[in-house]
């Protein structure tokens, strides 16, 4: 996924601009970049590669060379970026959090009209400098990010730094967040309002889907009012999200407790304990203690000195591996326990087998699982949330391929909750990763626990619902652009 931090103040920036973005860190593990803009020194950058090392030890020696009072800092699992850009717009940089899946088709058309990337590299378009392209052919910028909204498939947000202000656009759908903060003198644009505290910004409020907006040092203009639809994805509360951030003003941590106490109310399991599998597990497994009046023990660590919270690398030797070192099993807590461990979701299955086998090496006695959201029976095609490049490598669709002799066969049938074909994937991914047993969260409970209307959240990963555009007539007044 990625994300991304602006500042622009009536002082220098350039430590708000550093903290800032390095609350973003558990959003990507690739890539980061800083950029400001003086007016004496223009604008300065810099990128690095994360995929050794962590953004503040990257960058924390290098801050010197910045200055100015306006900046953008980006963490991507995806291209090198900020990119830098001089046209008829003005000079500029600008950041994405997106997923382009006709990437090589606009590239195309692109190319067609004579035009040229110079950010191409390891033979991949950089989907930066593609939607900077874009919006340069817009006359205003406005315009230009309309028709980003127009040509993208998947999704798109970004942050602008002109040479006088910042320019936040939200993703046409909503499906990624952009928050703004302020403090005296100060403006700020977040993925995650835990980049604020700290920092003394006050949230004012997130910005709406396809809204754009302006900041400056003392104000906030709106260039594009939101539009009514929104998708925002449930799988930032379930797992990208850090506890302490709020999402349309939706807390995360709030979101997993409730939803893990639902669980916990209905579950007739009988059990001694129940442990999160950390981080994003935690939550849920505090709720699912609570409603099931067990107590709750962490018989399952994780080692943060070095191992901090991360994406999985794609490398399937090194993910097993990863997944291994990171956590540590507590045997006191395990002996003779029948435990109930709750975690985000399961994808591929790898760590969890692993972990599980662990367990009842160190003795436990019966390990249930317990999941804070619903099989992931679909692929995203809307946010990278995994290294997966296949659907192929969800542990339920190699199941349904078993079953069925074909991965996309009975979906839906797979996907309803308590469907006959649903209780014979569960059982059998249970079977497979050695589980005394294996419970899902309803999707009318994770819905719940959010809190918002169904039509608003992105469900797509689980029941493979797709947004319908037959109903925005009114908000397809701004896409009415000419390629």
């Amino acid at each position: 996924m990625g994300g991304f931090f602006g500042t622009i103040s009536t002082k220098c920036c350039v430590n708000d601009l550093f903290y800032g973005t390095d609350y973003n860190s558990h959003l990507g593990t690739k890539r980061a970049g800083l950029v400001t803009f003086d007016e004496e020194k223009g604008f300065s950058r810099k990128i690095h590669n994360l995929e050794r090392d962590y953004f503040r030890s990257k960058f924390e020696d290098e801050l010197d060379s910045f200055s100015g009072k306006q900046g953008l800092g980006v963490i991507s699992d995806t291209d090198p970026q900020p990119i830098l850009v001089n046209s008829h717009l003005g000079r500029y940089a600008v950041v994405t959090v997106a997923k382009i899946n006709n990437l090589e088709e606009i590239a195309q058309e692109l190319l067609d009209r004579r035009m040229h990337f110079s950010e191409y590299s390891a033979n991949t378009i950089n989907q930066t400098e593609l939607v900077a392209l874009l919006i340069n052919m817009g006359r205003t910028f406005v315009e230009g990010i309309n028709l980003v909204y127009k040509k993208i498939e998947g999704s798109c947000s970004m942050l602008i730094l002109t040479e006088k202000g910042i320019i936040a656009a939200r993703d046409f759908l909503g499906r990624t967040p952009i928050v703004i903060g302020q403090k005296d003198g100060a403006y700020a644009v977040s993925s995650e309002t835990t980049s604020f505290p700290n920092l003394d910004y006050k949230r004012v409020r997130d910005l709406g889907p396809g809204e754009i907006v302006y900041l400056t040092a003392d104000k906030l203009e709106v260039l594009q009012e939101p539009w009514k639809r929104e998708q925002i994805c449930s799988f930032l509360w379930v797992y990208y999200g850090f506890p302490a951030s709020d999402y349309n003003g939706i807390n995360v941590e709030n979101v997993r407790e409730t939803n893990g106490k639902m669980m916990g109310e209905r579950d007739e399991t009988e059990v001694d304990c129940v442990c999160g599998v950390p981080d994003s597990g935690v939550g849920m497994a505090l709720g699912y203690a609570e409603g099931k009046g067990v107590p709750y023990k962490r018989a399952v660590l994780k080692y943060t000195p070095t191992w901090p919270r991360s994406f999985t690398p794609g490398n399937q030797e090194r993910r097993s591996l990863v997944a291994k070192m990171k956590l540590i099993p507590n045997p006191a807590l395990l002996k003779d326990q029948r435990v109930v461990f709750c975690d985000d979701s399961i994808v591929r299955g790898t760590q969890l087998k692993d972990n599980v086998k662990t367990f009842f090496e160190y003795g436990a006695k019966e390990v249930h699982c317990r999941i804070s959201c619903p099989p992931l029976v679909y692929g995203c095609p809307f946010i990278g949330f995994t290294s997966s490049k296949s659907d192929m490598e969800l542990i339920t669709r190699r199941i349904i391929k078993d079953f069925e002799g074909d991965d996309k066969k009975n979906l839906e049938k797979y996907a309803t909750t308590d469907s006959p074909e649903y209780k014979r994937m569960v059982d059998e991914i249970a079977k497979r990763l050695g589980l005394t047993s294996l419970k899902f969260a309803k999707l009318e409970d994770l819905v719940k626990s959010i809190g918002m209307d169904k039509c608003r959240v992105c469900t797509h990963c689980f029941d493979g619902s797709s947004y319908c555009h037959e109903h925005d007539k009114e908000d397809e007044r701004q896409l009415k652009l000419d390629f």
